[in-house]
C-alpha cells in the first residue's frame, strides 16, 4: 500500500511547530538536533538570586499554558521531562507541575505523584561522582511531586573520546529517554531550550554557513523515532519532542525557580572556551543589551517564518506528488509537482527530505550537491539518472520521464546500516505511545495551519545564509551597532572552527568504509536485524513444510496458512547450527531464481516413488513454486529499487529467502531443517 504521507513523519530532525511536516530524526534515528546538557565533571549547587525579589509566577504560567496548548498537549496527556537539575529543566518542572496540576481534577496517582508527569534523569556514569548527583536530583525533583525514574548509561565500547563526547552524550541521552516514553506509554518528551539557546545556536550555526532554515534554530516541536519502532500500522506517530520554553529568556529561568523556591545546580563546565556554545554564550553575555537582544531575535523569528513557509510547501507538494511503497522506495510525480513553479528553497528542501528519508541519513544537503539535485528536478521530463546523498534517481519505468524514482544506492561508500537486538528486546519496543498522539498532532496542525505566512510575509525566501544579515539590516531590523556585534561574533566563531578543523592521517582512514552492497551480516537465531533502518529480519527453525507452502499457482499469494500435509525431508535446508547473512539483494539472486524455476514438478519426475523420494520432490515443488512467485512480484519493482531489498543467503551466498516478499526457499543440504523469514515489515 502507497504511504504517501509517511516521509515528513520519518524524518528525525524536522519540526512542525516551525514545521507542519511533523518530522524526526532521524538522522539515522535519534539524532535530533538538541543543545546538549553537560553532565560530565562535578556540579555546583545554587539556590536563588543574592537578593530576594517577588516573583510574579502567574504570568509564567500563562504563557507556559499557552505555550502547551499550542503543541496540541492538555493536562491529561501522559508527559515526560528531560531533567538535569540545572535551572532550566527545573524551572520546566515548576511550571510543568503547576500545569498538571491546575488542570486536573483528580492529580494525584495512589503513590501521591501528580498523575501522568514522569522526570527521566539521565546518569551518563561518565564520572564516579555522576549516580549520586543523579539521586541528589531526583530527590529535589520527587519533592515536588513529580515521579522520577533514573537511567544509568552504559558504555559497551567504552568511554566516548573527548572530541566526540557532547555528542555521543546527547544521542545516548535520546535513546533512553525514547525508551523510558515508550516503556510508560508517553506520547511527549519536554526539553527547557530556551531563547538564549536559540541565539547561541543562531551564531553557531551561522560560523558554520547553516541555510536560512539552519538559522531558524530549534523547532518548537519535532517527532524523534525508535530504531526498532516496529508496526504494520502507517499511523507511527515515534515521540512527540516538544521545547515550550523557546519564549522565555535565561534570565527568567532563574526567576521561575526562585518563584518556585525550587534550587538547582549550575555545572562548571558552561564556563569552558573549549566548547563552542560556551564560548558564543560568553561573547553574547559581552554585547547583551535590550536593544540588541531583541534585534537578533527578530531575525531568528524573521528565520523561522521562512521555514514555517517553505515546510508548509513542501507538506502539501509531498501529499499530493510522493508516493512511497513499502519496498522502501518513492516515486515523485513531476507533472503534479511541477518544478518550475516552485521557489528553489522549496524544491531544495522538498527533495532533500525525500532522499534523508530514502537514504535513512541525517546528514544535511548543501553545495554542489543540492544544486546538482535542483537542476535534475527542473528537468523535464526526466531522461537521466543520478547518485547523490545516498539514493539513485532515475525516471520511474513507463513513465516517459514524468516520474521520478528515489531508491536507495547502495554503492554508496555509507557506515554500516545494519543493526541487531534481542527478540525479547524487540517486543519490548513494539509498546506503542498512547493512542491520543494523532489527536495531539491534529490539535497541533490546526493552531499552527493558521500561522502560516504568505510568500509576501517571507523576508529571506531567496537570501543565502551569507547575506541574510545584510537583509535583515536594510530591512531595520537590525541596527548598525548589532549588526557589526553579530558579525564580529561571526569572524571569531569561523577563526575557532577552522583552526580546529584540521583532520589527522588516522581519523581520514577511520571514516573510509566500503559500499553497503558489499555488506553481508550473520544473522543469529533469536536475533533480530534492523536493516538499513528499514526492514526487521528474523529466522526461525521448522521441521515441518505446511502443504500450503508447496501448493497453488504462482498467482497465490497467501501460502504461509496452516496445512496438514508436512514434509520431514532429509534434504530440506538446515541444521540447529545453521546461520544466514543478511544482505541487499544482487543480480545473482535473480539468476538464481531463474535456475530454480527450472526444478521439475513431481509429475515429471524419474525419482521413484519412495517415501524418501516423495519428500524430496515435494521439496522441489516447493522450489520451483517460490521461486515463480518470487519472480512474478519482483517484476513489478523497478530493477534500481530491488538492489535495495534484504535477502537471507547461505554460506555459499546462495538465496534462501527474501523476507519482504514473505517468501522462503528450498536448498539442498544434509540437515532437515528449512529456515522461515518472520513477518518483516517496512518500518
Amino acid at each position: 500500500m502507497a504511504r504517501g504521507l509517511i516521509i515528513p513523519f520519518r524524518i528525525e530532525t524536522m519540526a512542525f511547530a516551525a514545521n507542519p511536516l511533523f518530522s524526526s530524526i532521524s538522522t539515522l534515528p535519534l539524532s535530533v538536533r538538541t543543545i546538549p546538557f553537560l553532565y560530565h565533571l562535578p556540579l555546583r549547587c545554587s539556590s536563588s538570586f543574592t537578593t530576594q525579589e517577588t516573583i510574579d509566577m502567574t504570568k509564567y504560567h500563562q504563557a507556559f499554558s499557552r505555550r502547551m496548548t499550542l503543541a496540541g498537549l492538555k493536562p491529561h496527556h501522559r508527559i515526560a521531562m528531560g531533567v538535569s537539575g540545572g535551572p532550566d529543566s527545573m524551572a520546566l518542572c515548576v511550571l510543568s507541575a503547576h500545569w498538571k496540576t491546575n488542570g486536573l481534577s483528580t492529580n494525584r496517582d495512589s503513590d501521591g505523584f501528580i498523575d501522568g508527569l514522569l522526570a527521566i534523569i539521565i546518569d551518563h556514569s561518565l564520572r564516579a561522582e555522576s549516580k549520586k548527583e543523579a539521586n541528589i536530583v531526583s530527590s529535589r525533583v520527587s519533592t515536588m511531586g513529580i515521579r522520577c525514574e533514573i537511567v544509568h548509561c552504559e558504555w559497551s565500547d567504552g568511554r566516548p573520546k573527548q572530541g566526540h563526547l557532547q555528542e555521543a552524550a546527547r544521542d545516548m541521552r535520546y535513546q533512553h529517554f525514547q525508551k523510558v516514553c515508550i516503556q510508560n506509554q508517553i506520547s511527549a518528551l519536554l526539553t527547557a531550550h530556551h531563547m538564549d539557546d536559540q541565539a547561541e545556536l543562531f551564531v553557531l550555526r551561522l560560523s558554520r554557513h547553516s541555510s536560512v532554515l539552519g538559522l531558524a534554530g530549534m523547532s518548537f516541536i519535532s517527532q524523534i523515532f525508535s530504531s526498532y519502532t516496529h508496526s504494520s500500522d502507517a499511523k507511527d506517530y515515534g515521540i512527540l519532542l516538544v521545547r515550550p520554553l523557546l519564549d522565555f529568556s535565561k534570565e527568567d529561568m532563574y526567576k521561575i525557580c526562585q518563584g518556585g523556591q525550587q534550587t538547582w545546580v549550575e555545572d562548571p563546565t558552561n564556563q569552558s572556551i573549549l566548547y563552542a556554545r560556551n564560548r558564543i554564550r560568553m561573547s553574547l553575555r559581552d554585547c547583551s543589551s535590550y536593544g540588541f537582544n531583541s534585534e537578533l531575535q527578530a531575525v531568528i523569528s524573521a528565520c523561522q517564518q521562512t521555514r514555517l513557509y517553505v515546510d508548509n510547501v513542501c507538506s502539501n507538494l509531498m501529499n499530493k506528488a510522493v508516493t512511497v511503497t513499502d519496498f522502501g522506495y518513492a516515486v515523485i510525480d513531476l507533472e503534479i509537482l511541477n518544478p518550475s513553479k516552485v521557489e528553489d528553497i522549496c524544491l531544495s528542501k522538498f527533495i532533500a527530505l525525500i532522499l534523508q528519508f530514502i537514504s535513512q541519513r541525517n546528514r544535511p544537503i548543501r553545495g554542489s550537491t543540492s544544486k546538482l539535485l535542483l537542476d535534475y528536478m527542473r528537468t523535464f521530463p526526466c531522461r537521466t539518472s543520478l547518485t547523490a546523498a545516498g539514493c539513485y534517481i532515475c525516471p520511474a519505468p513507463a513513465s516517459r520521464g514524468t516520474k521520478a524514482l528515489v531508491c536507495c544506492s547502495v554503492d554508496c561508500p555509507l557506515p554500516q546500516t545494519v543493526e541487531f537486538l534481542d527478540a525479547l528486546s524487540y517486543t519490548d519496543h513494539q509498546h506503542h505511545t498512547a493512542n491520543d498522539i494523532e489527536q495531539i498532532i491534529a490539535d497541533s496542525k490546526s493552531h499552527f495551519n493558521r500561522l502560516v505566512p504568505d510568500a509576501s510575509e517571507v523576508h529571506f525566501l531567496d537570501t543565502t545564509s551569507e547575506s541574510v544579515l545584510s537583509k535583515a539590516r536594510r530591512l531595520e531590523m537590525l541596527s548598525e551597532s548589532t549588526y557589526k556585534n553579530i558579525m564580529l561574533l561571526q569572524r571569531e566563531e569561523v577563526k575557532h572552527f577552522r583552526s580546529k578543523k584540521k583532520v589527522t592521517p588516522e581519523s581520514e582512514s577511520k571514516d573510509k568504509v566500503k559500499s553497503i552492497s558489499m555488506y553481508s551480516e550473520p544473522l543469529f537465531h533469536g536475533k533480530i536485524c534492523s536493516f538499513m533502518n528499514r526492514f526487521f529480519v528474523a529466522w526461525k527453525l521448522n521441521e515441518e513444510i505446511p502443504v500450503s507452502a508447496i501448493s497453488g499457482e504462482a498467482d497465490s499469494h497467501d501460502y504461509t496458512g496452516g496445512g496438514t500435509l508436512c514434509c520431514h525431508c532429509n534434504s530440506c535446508v538446515f541444521g540447529n547450527d545453521m546461520v544466514p547473512e543478511v544482505r541487499h539483494m544482487c543480480e545473482s539472486d535473480w539468476l538464481y531464481l531463474a535456475d530454480l524455476l527450472k526444478c521439475p514438478t513431481s509429475e515429471n519426475s524419474q525419482l521413484k516413488d519412495t517415501s524418501s523420494t516423495n519428500s524430496t520432490s515435494t521439496c522441489l515443488n516447493h522450489a520451483r513454486v517460490s521461486a515463480q512467485r518470487a519472480l512474478l512480484i519482483l517484476k513489478s519493482i523497478p530493477a534500481a529499487a530491488r538492489r535495495g531489498l534484504p535477502v537471507l543467503v547461505n554460506d555459499q551466498g546462495l538465496l534462501l529467502s527474501i523476507p519482504v516478499l514473505f517468501l522462503v526457499l528450498s536448498h539442498f543440504s544434509p540437515q532437515r531443517h528449512r529456515a522461515l523469514a518472520s513477518n518483516t515489515v517496512l518500518a
